[in-house]
Protein backbone atom coordinates (compact mmCIF):
# COMPACT_ATOMS: atom_id res chain seq x y z
CA UNK A 1 0.00 0.00 0.00
CA UNK A 2 2.78 2.74 0.96
CA UNK A 3 4.23 1.72 -2.91
CA UNK A 4 1.34 2.49 -4.70
CA UNK A 5 0.54 6.13 -2.27
CA UNK A 6 4.47 6.61 -3.33
CA UNK A 7 4.11 6.13 -6.68
CA UNK A 8 0.61 8.57 -6.96
CA UNK A 9 2.79 11.07 -5.21
CA UNK A 10 5.58 11.57 -7.44
CA UNK A 11 3.21 11.42 -10.33
CA UNK A 12 0.91 14.03 -8.62
CA UNK A 13 4.73 15.44 -8.40
CA UNK A 14 5.77 15.56 -12.17
CA UNK A 15 1.97 16.88 -12.92
CA UNK A 16 2.43 19.99 -11.34
CA UNK A 17 5.55 20.67 -12.41
CA UNK A 18 4.73 20.34 -15.64
CA UNK A 19 1.80 22.44 -14.79
CA UNK A 20 3.81 25.32 -13.84
CA UNK A 21 6.33 24.97 -16.66
CA UNK A 22 3.42 25.22 -18.76
CA UNK A 23 1.83 27.68 -17.53
CA UNK A 24 4.37 30.16 -16.14
CA UNK A 25 7.92 29.24 -17.52
CA UNK A 26 9.36 32.25 -15.65
CA UNK A 27 7.99 31.48 -11.81
CA UNK A 28 9.44 27.78 -12.87
CA UNK A 29 12.81 29.23 -13.57
CA UNK A 30 12.80 31.00 -10.40
CA UNK A 31 11.94 28.27 -8.57
CA UNK A 32 14.48 26.20 -10.19
CA UNK A 33 17.43 29.02 -9.45
CA UNK A 34 16.23 29.21 -6.04
CA UNK A 35 16.97 25.39 -5.34
CA UNK A 36 19.78 25.30 -6.85
CA UNK A 37 20.90 28.06 -5.00
CA UNK A 38 19.90 26.49 -1.79
CA UNK A 39 22.22 23.70 -2.95
CA UNK A 40 25.09 25.62 -3.49
CA UNK A 41 25.04 27.05 -0.45
CA UNK A 42 24.57 23.66 1.42
CA UNK A 43 27.46 22.49 -0.37
CA UNK A 44 29.73 25.53 0.41
CA UNK A 45 28.35 25.19 4.22
CA UNK A 46 29.56 21.98 4.39
CA UNK A 47 33.21 22.16 2.57
CA UNK A 48 33.68 25.22 5.51
CA UNK A 49 32.86 22.90 7.99
CA UNK A 50 34.89 20.60 6.60
CA UNK A 51 38.13 22.74 6.14
CA UNK A 52 37.24 23.99 9.79
CA UNK A 53 37.52 20.24 10.86
CA UNK A 54 40.63 19.80 9.39
CA UNK A 55 42.31 22.63 10.42
CA UNK A 56 41.86 21.36 14.34
CA UNK A 57 38.60 23.81 14.22
CA UNK A 58 39.99 26.42 15.23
Amino acid sequence: MAVNAKKIAVYLLVVFVLYLIITDPAKAADYVQIVFEGISDAARAIGDFMTWAANGGK
